[in-house]
């Protein structure tokens, strides 16, 4: 019972949290999931449950799509994943992960102490495709396929939907792929199958309600949203490497 409740409030709590901001679902769950399950179970908990998650939350940013600006986000990610495979046979995935959260922490900082946050108006599509490529590259070798979209998107001056839209729709398709992965190659468990059907409540809950607060949220509190979750998101890939 303890560990169902605790995979529960963690659902709860990710689903909340992707539903304000279209992200965060695992760095939220994982501080209570942990507690209880093991990594190797929870890493393809975290992937069904954002899929789950991305799937309706984007629900709340449908009228922001455009299919012209999502697709060489989409072109550079697809082509980035296999690349970042073939990676983790030449640099450590620790290595990954503690160069991108040291990153995190000194952007989201420096813009969190800013009066303004810069608008980059270059670029144009091929920008946005190598942000995609590089994403990519970071969600096969790593799992850590949100930040670069994320923070490109807060710099290009879009609102909080148009921002959504994007690399909501962008995480999605790589963590749909990433859950093919899994499947094909037998991480997906009958125990990741039961987690996952006592996790499905909380998500849906969760999601909902974080809706309903992102209609609430204007475009300045979004940004700071965004920023605390990357900030804590890079503080939690950077300490644990240090310590």
């Amino acid at each position: 019972m303890s560990l169902i409740l605790f995979v529960l409030a963690g659902a709860l709590l990710g689903g909340f949290v992707n539903g304000l901001a279209g992200f965060g679902t695992g760095l939220v769950a994982l501080g209570l999931w942990l507690h209880v399950i093991a990594p190797g179970l929870a890493a393809p908990l975290v992937v069904v449950c954002s899929v789950i998650a991305q799937m309706v939350s984007l629900l709340s940013v449908r009228r922001s799509f455009d299919w012209r600006r999502v697709w060489p986000f989409l072109a550079g990610g697809v082509l980035g994943v296999p690349l970042g495979v073939l990676a983790l046979h030449e640099i450590s995935a620790e290595t990954f992960r503690l160069a991108v959260g040291v990153f995190l922490v000194v952007y989201s900082a420096g813009m969190l102490l800013a009066n303004r946050l810069p608008v980059v108006a270059w670029g144009g599509r091929w920008a946005d495709g190598v942000v995609g490529l590089g994403g990519g590259v970071l969600g096969g070798a790593a799992g850590l396929s949100g930040p670069l979209p994320t923070l490109w998107c807060g710099v290009k001056g879009w609102r909080k939907g148009e921002q959504r839209a994007v690399f909501q729709t962008f995480n999605l398709t790589v963590l749909s792929w990433t859950l093919v992965a899994y499947a094909t190659q037998g991480v997906l468990t009958a125990e990741t199958a039961r987690l996952a059907l006592a996790c499905l409540p909380g998500t849906l809950v969760g999601v909902w309600l974080g809706m309903k607060t992102y209609g609430h949220v204007d475009d300045r509190q979004f940004r700071l949203i965004v920023l605390w979750l990357l900030l804590a998101s890079g503080t939690g890939l950077v300490i644990p490497r240090l310590l």
